[in-house]
């Protein structure tokens, strides 16, 4: 059985819903992401583009604004329940690592 689109998020994914709690474009995620996790994780702009239009899709952003070329989006409640949804996958999974290796691990 294939596994449900979004069910779980990549790093990139994860971030730019992040990003996207406040209206910005895509120039301004490629700039926040790097910035946000210290340039540990940092988005290209094909990749960027191509998750802004499936999140579009699938209604966890919308698009706020158009000026040329320049597109803005936002967050919609849906996508905020997608990324709560992964925190606490990622938390369990940080529990579990606790649990296995103790609190010194």
């Amino acid at each position: 059985m294939p596994r449900e689109k979004f069910s779980t998020l990549t790093e990139q994914m994860f971030y730019v819903l992040l990003c996207l709690r406040e209206e910005c474009c895509g120039m301004d995620i490629l700039d926040r992401v790097p910035a946000m996790t210290g340039g540990r994780v940092s988005v290209g702009s094909g990749t960027l583009y191509n998750l802004l239009e499936q999140f579009v899709e699938a209604g966890m952003i919308r698009e706020t604004r158009t000026q040329g070329r320049k597109r803005s989006y936002l967050l919609t409640e849906y996508g905020r329940r997608v990324l709560d949804k992964e925190y606490q996958r990622i938390q369990a999974q940080a529990e579990d690592y606790r649990r296995v290796f103790g609190e010194e691990g």
